[in-house]
Protein backbone atom coordinates (compact mmCIF):
# COMPACT_ATOMS: atom_id res chain seq x y z
CA UNK A 1 0.00 0.00 0.00
CA UNK A 2 1.45 3.44 -0.89
CA UNK A 3 2.53 5.56 2.09
CA UNK A 4 3.48 9.21 2.31
CA UNK A 5 7.24 9.54 2.02
CA UNK A 6 7.76 13.29 1.69
CA UNK A 7 5.93 16.53 2.20
CA UNK A 8 6.56 19.96 0.78
CA UNK A 9 5.86 23.40 2.21
CA UNK A 10 5.47 26.28 -0.27
CA UNK A 11 6.37 29.64 1.25
CA UNK A 12 6.16 33.25 0.12
CA UNK A 13 9.03 33.98 2.53
CA UNK A 14 11.13 30.80 3.00
CA UNK A 15 13.29 32.22 5.82
CA UNK A 16 10.21 33.26 7.81
CA UNK A 17 8.65 29.81 7.33
CA UNK A 18 11.91 28.10 8.35
CA UNK A 19 12.00 30.16 11.56
CA UNK A 20 8.37 29.27 12.29
CA UNK A 21 8.84 25.49 11.89
CA UNK A 22 12.11 25.49 13.83
CA UNK A 23 10.29 27.18 16.73
CA UNK A 24 7.25 24.90 16.43
CA UNK A 25 8.83 21.47 16.13
CA UNK A 26 12.63 21.85 16.24
CA UNK A 27 12.94 20.66 12.63
CA UNK A 28 16.31 20.97 10.88
CA UNK A 29 16.59 22.71 7.49
CA UNK A 30 19.46 22.16 5.04
CA UNK A 31 19.83 24.33 1.91
CA UNK A 32 19.86 22.10 -1.17
CA UNK A 33 22.74 22.74 -3.56
CA UNK A 34 20.60 22.16 -6.65
CA UNK A 35 19.52 24.58 -9.41
CA UNK A 36 16.54 26.02 -7.54
CA UNK A 37 15.96 27.43 -4.03
CA UNK A 38 15.03 24.43 -1.90
CA UNK A 39 15.57 23.32 1.70
CA UNK A 40 15.49 19.71 2.87
CA UNK A 41 13.60 19.23 6.14
CA UNK A 42 14.60 16.62 8.71
CA UNK A 43 11.78 16.09 11.19
CA UNK A 44 13.57 13.64 13.48
CA UNK A 45 15.62 10.50 13.38
CA UNK A 46 14.27 8.43 16.28
CA UNK A 47 10.49 8.63 15.87
CA UNK A 48 8.55 7.17 12.94
CA UNK A 49 7.62 9.79 10.36
CA UNK A 50 8.59 11.39 7.08
CA UNK A 51 10.92 14.17 6.02
CA UNK A 52 10.13 16.90 3.54
CA UNK A 53 11.17 20.03 1.72
CA UNK A 54 10.46 23.74 1.58
CA UNK A 55 10.49 25.94 -1.49
CA UNK A 56 9.35 29.39 -2.61
CA UNK A 57 5.67 29.50 -3.52
CA UNK A 58 5.24 29.31 -7.30
CA UNK A 59 2.09 31.39 -7.50
CA UNK A 60 0.04 33.85 -5.50
CA UNK A 61 -1.59 32.76 -2.26
CA UNK A 62 -5.36 33.10 -2.31
CA UNK A 63 -6.01 33.91 1.38
CA UNK A 64 -9.63 32.73 1.71
CA UNK A 65 -9.51 29.83 -0.75
CA UNK A 66 -10.66 26.41 0.45
CA UNK A 67 -7.91 23.94 1.31
CA UNK A 68 -6.36 22.92 -2.01
CA UNK A 69 -3.12 21.46 -0.71
CA UNK A 70 -2.05 18.31 1.00
CA UNK A 71 -2.40 18.74 4.76
CA UNK A 72 0.21 16.94 6.83
CA UNK A 73 -0.67 16.17 10.41
CA UNK A 74 1.86 15.82 13.21
CA UNK A 75 1.19 13.61 16.24
CA UNK A 76 1.91 15.68 19.37
CA UNK A 77 1.90 15.06 23.12
CA UNK A 78 0.32 18.38 24.16
CA UNK A 79 -2.01 19.83 21.52
CA UNK A 80 -3.06 22.90 23.50
CA UNK A 81 0.52 23.90 24.24
CA UNK A 82 1.56 23.59 20.59
CA UNK A 83 -1.49 25.49 19.31
CA UNK A 84 -0.54 28.26 21.74
CA UNK A 85 3.06 28.16 20.49
CA UNK A 86 1.86 28.36 16.88
CA UNK A 87 -0.23 31.45 17.61
CA UNK A 88 2.64 33.12 19.48
CA UNK A 89 5.02 32.31 16.58
CA UNK A 90 2.89 34.09 13.97
CA UNK A 91 0.49 31.32 12.97
CA UNK A 92 -3.31 31.58 13.01
CA UNK A 93 -6.09 29.15 13.87
CA UNK A 94 -7.65 27.40 10.88
CA UNK A 95 -9.89 24.93 12.76
CA UNK A 96 -9.93 24.84 16.57
CA UNK A 97 -9.38 21.73 18.66
CA UNK A 98 -12.03 19.11 17.91
CA UNK A 99 -12.53 15.52 19.01
CA UNK A 100 -11.95 12.61 16.67
CA UNK A 101 -13.98 10.02 18.63
CA UNK A 102 -11.91 7.10 19.85
CA UNK A 103 -8.74 8.55 18.35
CA UNK A 104 -7.81 11.91 19.85
CA UNK A 105 -7.96 15.68 19.50
CA UNK A 106 -7.23 17.47 16.22
CA UNK A 107 -6.58 21.12 15.38
CA UNK A 108 -5.59 22.81 12.12
CA UNK A 109 -3.28 25.82 12.15
CA UNK A 110 -2.13 28.18 9.38
CA UNK A 111 1.61 28.84 9.38
CA UNK A 112 3.16 32.24 8.62
CA UNK A 113 2.72 31.53 4.88
CA UNK A 114 -0.98 30.58 5.01
CA UNK A 115 -0.31 26.82 4.70
CA UNK A 116 -2.55 24.61 6.83
CA UNK A 117 -1.14 21.78 8.91
CA UNK A 118 -2.76 19.52 11.46
CA UNK A 119 -1.71 18.49 14.94
CA UNK A 120 -3.27 15.54 16.74
CA UNK A 121 -3.02 14.40 20.34
CA UNK A 122 -3.89 10.74 20.90
CA UNK A 123 -6.75 10.14 23.35
CA UNK A 124 -9.00 7.09 22.98
CA UNK A 125 -11.55 8.81 25.25
CA UNK A 126 -11.98 11.83 22.96
CA UNK A 127 -15.63 12.34 22.09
Amino acid sequence: MPRPTHFEIHAENPERAITFYKKMFGWEFTKWEGPMPYWLITTGDKEPGINGGLMPRMGPLIPDAPVIAYVCTMMVDDLDSLVDRALKSGGTMALPRMPIPGMGWLAYVKDTEGNIFGMMQADEKAA
